[in-house]
Parts: structure tokens; C-alpha cells; sequence
């Protein structure tokens, strides 16, 4: 399907969401209304006016009432009817800038249904036996949704229930209108069926696909029925009917999954508009608001639901940070999630302010610690006092110049980085450079965050046969031509997307970086090594706590994402979702859990039994056919510890990660490892902090007794043969495959934004692996300052020597110089 036809029908779709909503906000018109209440109160035409002393004529006065009744609700229909349809076919006038708010993120999902309903469809059972009983399952409830609500009408007269009747009267209303909408697009696009033509969903040739009548009749009943009775239980009866109804209908192979999300959202938002302006008052039921109104309702929410962006994850604050967590200062803070949103961050000064007037009030260093931090998050410490989220403006501007002399390692998956942790841009031997900016919006509950760049590195030579033979031998690839890397020369988006904020909860879309780990050097199961995926992530901005006896766990958060991943040759286009959770159950202990599984991918279809199994299963992968395979399963475990009694002068950590295991505390005898400690004060140097990791993958395998797999085990499946690499970057930590090895820091604080870094690295790979071994060291010099408020400086000198006989006969040496400097515009937001 063209991308011009995907604009047009998402356009179309997003305007016929225009029609609905943009009117369900208003009232019912009052001379109408004056009208119909008139009529109502009019007595029936030659009716008695007094039965009292006659039950006969009292019983036949009910009848004939009943009678009247049902004439005058018909009646009525049919002028809400084409009060209705009127209001719907000219809503497009009512149409505002705020509508954007709600319809662009709608129209982007729309749209990205629209792109993947092909291979989707492709991949669902063609058995004619499956097709016909998903066929009448969808038939049957739909006819139980409308034979219900018919049957509520009817019995609310027979027993006199005005509320049952209004339920099944309005049901009727709601279905009766979309389906009225619903029916003019399909034969106004004409899409054909999955069944039809090639199977690709051609618009314009003839079919009704596009969009669903059985999706929004069960959507528009079911959300009259659950705003009617607003219950837990026929709220999850009346939606999970819904639901059943239009899954069945993709399984039938009658529709693609765009036709029934598009259907479902018509028939719903019709439901709301009759239901907000034709629903009785004095008769129970919930409110419904419609989006317009959720949306021009938070222009200023409360800090709860206040919209902020994520503070990325190369920020001068997370050091920051970190030292105070580590001195005791700030106890609400997870180390082993981030990015933070800057609210979050805020909140963790709030918390830091009130630690450090009761403990160290007359502190120098931890005094100005906090007012940098109070300066940089003074937007989000008004938000949080209750004034506007409302922001709009430039981050920064920055450029950055890396000169590497000497042959660099650029090849995290085989041989090592020479560069880690930088979001993975290229870099060779000569001239490198980076020009980007980064912006943020946020309007009450909303946000955006853009950040692009343009990256130049110049070509390199391809790598020789026996490199290349070896790679394939350890990969199980066929074996690779010599292909030189081309000079680069593009625009980039890195951390791009944008978010809600729904009760502390913030949901985003687009280009993510995680770093899910305590470590500083890097993380197991997510870093900001490669470039960011794209990717839908709901993260917990402030901790909550788990109810009955989980409570005794402390504070609790919560990261979820799924996502895709680029570059990727063995298999193409695999999916990745990851979860974690972690806990404070002490203001000195932190531990997570977290899992990670890669899936589908071309010859892995994506079905919903995959996706299912990905998420529930602990059986390994070789027992699951192709169809609902759940792929590769890591899962992870951290925890970080400040111990007591010194002071919180020393943390001790640790990340871990496991293939195939739900967490390495279940297999203790193969997992790869990096504990660390960190001193956040050297006594008798206060301003001087310490820290050391080491990091460990040359694990034994499923089975110890095996001994090393030659770098087929961790970062590696015997189907994803790119596993865990995004654009041929590791995800996780630098160390790659069947390494070990070990970093030293120590950075002097001038002031929290002025430092001074020294930093060690050493480490090798096994022979196994790469024939002959490797051998990497690495010394590094890093000054950060600040020459003016607006306006940082960072300037890196590292030396590298490495040995590869595979690469190189004799050891290689290189020395990398870089120097960066950003402008951070505070005038230039509003």
C-alpha cells in the first residue's frame, strides 16, 4: 500500500472523527429540547383523566399508555435521528487546533495499522474451519449485543424500568447512527477484503472492508451499556464483548486490523455524543466525556497528570544524582530505571532539599548541588506547586569534533568498541563529527521531545577474508562479501516522541533510549549504546506500593516498552518488549527484576499467539512451532545497596542477565555478571568520589558442564543471530560477547557542573570466540565545565591499545581526541 493512499484513508478516518467529537460537547439544542418535553407532558388525545375507581380501565389506561409510549420513543428516534446525522455531517465547522491533541496521535496509529494490516492478515490461519467458527462467533455476538439491548427496550415498558429502556433506546440510537457513517465510508473507500484481490486491502476496488459495521455496532452498544451501569463487572462484560466481537472478525478473515480499530473508535465516539446529550439525569449512569473535552480540560492538570519529557540519559544531572542518592540525601530515587522525566527529577529534589536542611544544612558541596538542580528544574518545581506545564522551546544546540588516529575497534557485536555508550554513532579513523539540537513542548498533560542530528564519519576499508570467514563461523551466517564502509554523511533522529501523562503514569511513542541497570558503565538488558528504537513505553513516574502483603516489598516501579528493531540481516524486522519492575524496600536497598524477549522477524510470523507466548512463556523456544513461537527470553536481575554503617561513604551493586532463564537468581551457576561500589567521597578528599565494576559474559551455557559456547550464548540465539543489536550496535553493555574485563572512575567535582574524569577500562575475549583472543586497554582524561550559564564545554583525551591477531598481526594503538559544546538557550523557550 502507497504511503499517499495510507494519508489519504488516515485523513479520511481522522476527519470522520472530526464529525463526532467535535460536537458531543455541546448541549442539546434548546428549542428542540423545549419541543420534545412539551409533547411529552401532552396527555394522550381522548384518554380519561380520572381511573381511579376503575382498576379495569385503570389496567387498560397503562396498556394504551405503554402504547403511547412506545409511539412517542419511535417517534422520537426518528428526530433525534436527523438531529443526529445533521450534527455529524457538520461537525468538520467545529473544528479547533486543540483537536490535534487527540487526533494526530489517533491518525499516527491508524496509519501504522493501515501499513501492517498486510502481513498481519498474511499470517493468520487460513483453515476454512477456523475462518467459520471465528465467523459465527462474531455473527453471534453481535446479534446477543443487539438482541439485549432490543430486548432491554421492550422489557423496560413491560416492567415500567425507564432505565432499562433508555439503555436499549439509546443502544439502538448509537448503533443506528454509526452504522449509518460506517456504511458511507465503506462504500466510499471500497476496500477490498483480506480475502480479496491480492490479500493487501486495496482501497478504491470495489470491497467493504474499511471500516467495520460489526466493529462499531459492538462498540457503540457496549459503551452505552457500561456507561449506563457503570460497574466493574458490565464494564468488562459490555467492553470484553466488544472486543471478542472484533477480534473475530480480523480471525474470520472478513477484516484487517485497521477496519476494526477504525470501526470500534466511530461506533464508540457516536455512542458517546448520543449518550452525553439524550441521557436522562434522574436515571443512574456515569458521565461520559468526550475527548474534546478530556483534552481541553487539562490545560492545566494537576502534577499528577502534568505532560513532561524524559531527561536523556547523557544529562549532567544523572551524576548528580547518583551522588546523592549514594550520600543518603535522596531516598525516593530508582537508579535501575531510567530515563526520569524532568517532573521526576523534581521531585527528587524536593526530596533532597528537605534531606539535606535536616542533615547537612550548612554543606557547602550538597548546597550547591541542590541549587543547580533547583535552577535546572525550576519549570517542574512550579509545576509541582500548581502552577502551568505549558512550555514550548529549544533545549539546545550543540556540535561536537572527534578526531580518532590510529585503526579504532567499531564492531561491538565481534571485536569491541573503541567509543561506548553513544547512542550508537558511527565513528572511523580520521574526522568525526556531530552538528544536533534537541527541543521540548509540553501543554497540560502532553508532551513532545525532538532530538536530531547531523553525523559525518568517514569510509573504512572492508574487512579481509579470514575475518570475515571467522565471523560466519561464530555467527552461523553464510559468509558475508567484502563490503567497505561507506563514508556517512546523514541526519539522524535520536530520542524523538511524544507522551501523556495519565495519573503519574507516562506513555510515549517514538525513539526511546533505556539504561535498565545500577551500573555506570554500562547495562545488561537496555544502555543508550545503540542508536534508540522506536518504541511504545509506559513508565511509573512516582512509586507506588503493591497492596496485601507485597506492601512489605517498599515502594515499587514500573517500566514497560514494545518495540522494533532496525539493521538486523539474521532474521530482518524482529520485535522486542521488555518489562521491569523494581523495589525500595529500604532507603538503602534497591533490587529489579526485569525480562526481555526478542520475536517475530521474517520466517517468525506475528501472530497474537506469539505475541501471547513472548510474554507468559518459560518453555524454551525449540519447543513452539514458527506460528506461535514467543522467541528469546532474558531476563534480568539488579540491586544496589548503601551500607549503613559507613555512612553511606560506599554502594555496592550489581546487574545480571540470563538467556532462556526467567532470572539469573533461577540459574546461579550461568549468568552474566557486573558488581560494582562506588565511594561517593574519598576521606580526606570530599570532592573526590571513586568507582569500580567489573563485567563478566563468558558464561558456560544452558548446560555448565559443556564449557563456553564460542560466543553463541549470551547476546546470541540460534535463531536471532543479531540478537540484541540495534543498527549492529549491542543494546546492552559494551562488553559484547564471551567477554570480561573490569573499569575504574574517578572524578573530581570543581562544582556539580564543573568535573574532572579519570577513567581505566581493560578487557579481553575469549579464543574461543574470536580465534586467538583479544586484548583491549583503554586510558581516559574527561574535563566538563561551564563557561557561562548557558553555554558547557566537554573535551575527551583517550588512549587505546588493543590486540587482535585476527584483525591485526601486531598490536594496534589509536588515540581519540573529542571536543563538544552546547548552547542551552533558556531565552528561547516560552
Amino acid at each position: 500500500m502507497g504511503l499517499g493512499t495510507v494519508a489519504r484513508v488516515s485523513g479520511w478516518a481522522a476527519m470522520s472523527l472530526v464529525m463526532i467529537t467535535t460536537g458531543s460537547s455541546a448541549a442539546y439544542p434548546p428549542q428542540a429540547a423545549q419541543q420534545r418535553d412539551a409533547a411529552e407532558q401532552q396527555p394522550a388525545p381522548g384518554a380519561e383523566q380520572n381511573h381511579a375507581t376503575d382498576p379495569q380501565a385503570s389496567a387498560n389506561d397503562v396498556q394504551q399508555s405503554d402504547m403511547v409510549t412506545k409511539e412517542r420513543s419511535l417517534k422520537r428516534m426518528e428526530q433525534d435521528f436527523l438531529l443526529d446525522q445533521k450534527r455529524i455531517w457538520t461537525s468538520p465547522a467545529r473544528l479547533r487546533l486543540s483537536d490535534t491533541q487527540w487526533l494526530v496521535p489517533i491518525s499516527g496509529f491508524a496509519a501504522g495499522l493501515l501499513v501492517t494490516d498486510r502481513d498481519f492478515s498474511t499470517h493468520l490461519s487460513h483453515d476454512p474451519k477456523t475462518i467459520s467458527h471465528y465467523n459465527t462467533l462474531s455473527n453471534a455476538g453481535i446479534g446477543a449485543l443487539i438482541g439485549g439491548a432490543g430486548g432491554m427496550w421492550l422489557l423496560g415498558h413491560v416492567r415500567h424500568n425507564e432505565h432499562w429502556s433508555e439503555t436499549g433506546f439509546l443502544s439502538g440510537e448509537a448503533a443506528l447512527n454509526s452504522l449509518v457513517l460506517v456504511e458511507s465510508m465503506k462504500y466510499s473507500l471500497r476496500r477490498d477484503r483480506p480475502t480479496q484481490g491480492d490479500g493487501g486491502g486495496a482501497f478504491f476496488q470495489g470491497g467493504t472492508s474499511f471500516p467495520s459495521e460489526h466493529a462499531a455496532a459492538a462498540w457503540a452498544i457496549a459503551g452505552v451499556i457500561a456507561h449506563e451501569y457503570p460497574g466493574p463487572l458490565s464494564k468488562i462484560l459490555a467492553y470484553g464483548a466488544a472486543s471478542a466481537i472484533s477480534f473475530s472478525r480480523v480471525r474470520a478473515r472478513q477484516h484487517f486490523p485497521s477496519d476494526v480499530f477504525i470501526g470500534g473508535l466511530l461506533g464508540n465516539l457516536i455512542a458517546q455524543d448520543i449518550y452525553s446529550r439524550h441521557h436522562d439525569p434522574e436515571l443512574p449512569g456515569a458521565t461520559w466525556t468526550s475527548m474534546r473535552e478530556f483534552f481541553r480540560g487539562d490545560r492545566n492538570p494537576s502534577p499528577a497528570n502534568a505532560g513532561s519529557v524524559f531527561v536523556p540519559i547523557d544529562s549532567w544531572v544523572y551524576p548528580v544524582f547518583d551522588r546523592l542518592i549514594a550520600l543518603g540525601f535522596i531516598d525516593i530515587g530508582f537508579l535501575g530505571q531510567r530515563p526520569w522525566t524532568r517532573l521526576e527529577c523534581a521531585h527528587l529534589v524536593v526530596s533532597a532539599s528537605d534531606k539535606i536542611a535536616e542533615r547537612d544544612p550548612d554543606s557547602d558541596r550538597t548546597q550547591a548541588s541542590l541549587g543547580s538542580l533547583e535552577k535546572e528544574f525550576a519549570a517542574e518545581l512550579q509545576v509541582l506547586a500548581g502552577n502551568s506545564s505549558e512550555r514550548f522551546g529549544i533545549e539546545s544546540v550543540y556540535a561536537r569534533v572527534t578526531a580518532i588516529n590510529g585503526q579504532p575497534l567499531a564492531d561491538s557485536y565481534h571485536f569491541g568498541q573503541t567509543i561506548t555508550n553513544d547512542y550508537g554513532r558511527p565513528y572511523q579513523e580520521g574526522f568525526n563529527n556531530v552538528e544536533g539540537f534537541s527541543a521540548s513542548a509540553t501543554q497540560g498533560r502532553y508532551s513532545v521531545y525532538v532530538r536530531g542530528e547531523f553525523q559525518h564519519a568517514p569510509s573504512a576499508p572492508a574487512y579481509s577474508l579470514p575475518v570475515r570467514q571467522a565471523i560466519a563461523t561464530v555467527d552461523l551466517n553464510p559468509l558475508q562479501p567484502a563490503v567497505p564502509v561507506s563514508e556517512v554523511n546523514q541526519f539522524e533522529l535520536l530520542d524523538t516522541y511524544v507522551g501523556v501523562n495519565l495519573d503519574n503514569w507516562e506513555l510515549t511513542f517514538g525513539k526511546q533510549s533505556l539504561w535498565w541497570g545500577p551500573a555506570y558503565g554500562g547495562a545488561f538488558l537496555f544502555s543508550n549504546n545503540a542508536a534508540p528504537i522506536y518504541m511504545f513505553r509506559a513508565s511509573r513516574i512516582t512509586p507506588f506500593a503493591l497492596p496485601w502483603l507485597l506492601r512489605k516489598l517498599g515502594p515499587a516501579k514500573v517500566d514497560l516498552f514494545f518495540g522494533k528493531l532496525s539493521g538486523n540481516e539474521f532474521p530482518p524486522r524482529p520485535l522486542l518488549h521488555g518489562e521491569k519492575i523494581s523495589f525500595k524496600p529500604t532507603p538503602n536497598l534497591e533490587f529489579g527484576f526485569s525480562r526481555t524477549s526478542e520475536f517475530g522477524g521474517v520466517g517468525r510470523p506475528l501472530t497474537l499467539g506469539a505475541i501471547f507466548h513472548s510474554y507468559v512463556s518459560f518453555v524454551s523456544s525449540v519447543n513452539y512451532g514458527p506460528s506461535d513461537n514467543p522467541g528469546k527470553r532474558t531476563g534480568g536481575f539488579e540491586f544496589s545497596y548503601k551500607v549503613p554503617f559507613l555512612r553511606n561513604w560506599l554502594t555496592i551493586y550489581a546487574d545480571s542477565l540470563s538467556p532462556d532463564d526467567p532470572s539469573p537468581i533461577d540459574a546461579p551457576r550461568r549468568p552474566a555478571l557486573n558488581p560494582g561500589l562506588y565511594l561517593p567521597r574519598i576521606p580526606g578528599v570530599p570532592k573526590l568520589d571513586f568507582r569500580f565494576e567489573a563485567v563478566y559474559t563468558n558464561t558456560p551455557g544452558r548446560d555448565p558442564s559443556v564449557g563456553n559456547l564460542g560466543g553463541q550464548y549470551v547476546y546470541w540465539e540460534l535463531f536471532y543471530h543479531d540478537l540484541y543489536t540495534n543498527n549492529k550496535n549491542i543494546i546492552g553493555n559494551w562488553i559484547g560477547r564471551d567477554g570480561q574485563g573490569f573499569q575504574a572512575w574517578s572524578k573530581y567535582w570543581f562544582t556539580p557542573r564543573n568535573t574532572l574524569e579519570f577513567a581505566y577500562r581493560h578487557a579481553k575475549v575469549d579464543g574461543n570466540f574470536i580465534p586467538d583472543g583479544e586484548t583491549v586497554n583503554d586510558g581516559a582524561v574527561r574535563l566538563d565545565c561551564w563557561l557561562r550559564s548557558d553555554l558547557s564545554l566537554s573535551a575527551k583525551v583517550q588512549y587505546e591499545r588493543w590486540k587482535a591477531p585476527l584483525l591485526a598481526p601486531t598490536p594496534q594503538t589509536n588515540w581519540t581526541s573529542s571536543i563538544a559544546i552546547s548552547f542551552w538557550p533558556r531565552s528561547w523557550s516560552k
